[in-house]
């Protein structure tokens, strides 16, 4: 079933797994958990939308930002206790935004605990998530 699930998605809006479009990434994540971490975020992604909008609240300009998935990136690193890897987004009025998900990995499974913008049409918001 979630084959299906993921299936429709990338069907639907277009999904496309790309490569070293990401900033970074660690070639020691692979396998298994590349693989769960990326249907993860596929999941999350899925299940955090609305009338076919992916709904992130953004803190710095304190709006609900409704956004469609434009492309998931290949790239995955370790940052801290998370996993992080971006995907990009193209908002109702036409504005791109790069979201970074954090992933932890406990009991063999993997969660998106939180998104941050991590770049809003190419200018990067830095951020710290590293001890």
């Amino acid at each position: 079933m979630r084959k299906l699930i993921i299936f429709t998605f990338m069907a639907t809006f277009g999904f496309v797994l790309t490569s070293p479009a990401f900033a970074g990434n660690d070639p020691s994540i692979k396998g298994k958990q590349r693989e769960g971490i990326q249907r993860e975020m596929t999941n999350f992604i899925v299940k955090s939308q609305l009338d076919g909008h992916f709904l992130h609240y953004d803190p710095v300009s304190g709006e609900l930002k409704k956004l469609k998935l434009d492309k998931l990136h290949d790239g995955i690193v370790k940052k801290g206790n998370f996993f992080v890897s971006c995907a990009d987004f193209t908002d109702v009025k036409g504005k791109k935004y790069d979201l970074d998900f954090m992933v932890i990995e406990k009991n063999g499974k993997h969660h998106v605990v939180q998104t941050l913008v991590h770049a809003v049409e190419g200018k990067k918001r830095p951020y710290q998530v590293e001890k």
